[in-house]
């Protein structure tokens, strides 16, 4: 009886250095998965943030060279603003969706918001557009104009805002540039152009 005493105190010791050092190593690779995926940054309003899945360099691209660009970021458009909670919220979960996806390498060429996204997207429209919205003025442009403002989706007419009218990830204008370019006039390189000329 007394044997037994003595080995399992010696099991447990071993069991919990055990414990502690894959504790150790799960949380070392944490903190190792949160810095190499900059996950500070999806915590900021800052476009660059979006950049950091290269598949989203051609919307971020587009968006620069947009009129929005001057007045919107990607938060201002793509997430909800009744509330802070509700916002990290939604870019939690969004952000999950779009990292497990693209972990697993299953992007679609072309991408579409999904029924979530497209209502966030539609009264964020609305909220900074509510004067164009509901102004009387415009009733007579197009038929039914007046009763399906805040219905019907704005890119339903407004394709083009503001990522533009092609959206597959490999049809993008400036989609070969590697970084965002918005300080770049072209990044086709000079023995590339003298090519291509020929």
């Amino acid at each position: 009886m007394n044997f037994n005493r003595e080995i399992l105190p010696n099991k447990k010791s071993r069991w919990r250095r055990v414990a502690i050092i894959l504790i150790g190593i799960l949380t070392g690779l944490g903190f190792f998965m949160a810095k190499e995926a900059s996950l500070v940054s999806y915590m900021s309003d800052d476009p660059l943030a979006c950049v950091n899945c290269h598949v989203m360099t051609p919307m971020y691209n587009s968006w620069m060279h947009s009129s929005h660009r001057e007045q919107a970021s990607c938060n201002d458009c793509h997430v909800p603003h009744d509330n802070v909670f509700n916002k990290y919220y939604f870019k939690a979960k969004d952000g999950l969706f779009h990292a497990s996806v693209f972990t697993a390498r299953a992007e679609p060429e072309v991408m579409f918001m999904r029924e979530a996204s497209q209502e966030v997207v539609q009264n964020n429209c609305i909220r900074c557009h509510v004067q164009q919205v509901t102004q009387t003025k415009y009733d007579g442009w197009l038929e039914e104009h007046k009763e399906n403002r805040t219905e019907r989706k704005c890119w339903s007419c407004h394709q083009e805002l503001p990522h533009g009218t092609v959206h597959g990830i490999s049809t993008i204008r400036n989609n070969i540039a590697p970084i965002p370019t918005d300080n770049v006039e072209t990044v086709i390189p000079e023995w590339l152009n003298e090519q291509i000329k020929k």
